[in-house]
């Protein structure tokens, strides 16, 4: 069986890398969103003022 002139196992790999690296890359981004706001956080000193 033939589809777009790929055979049947080339299509479970197309859909398979999505369907693996989505999650990946929420949980990534997720993590990547909270290391800069502990950053955000470590910048402002008691005053609200940034540490030079």
């Amino acid at each position: 069986m033939m589809l777009f002139d790929l055979e049947w196992y080339w299509w479970l790999v197309i859909v398979a890398v999505p369907v693996i690296s989505i999650p990946f890359k929420i949980k990534f981004m997720k993590r990547w969103s909270k290391r800069e706001q502990e950053k955000k956080k470590e910048q402002h000193g008691k005053w609200g003022m940034t540490n030079d």
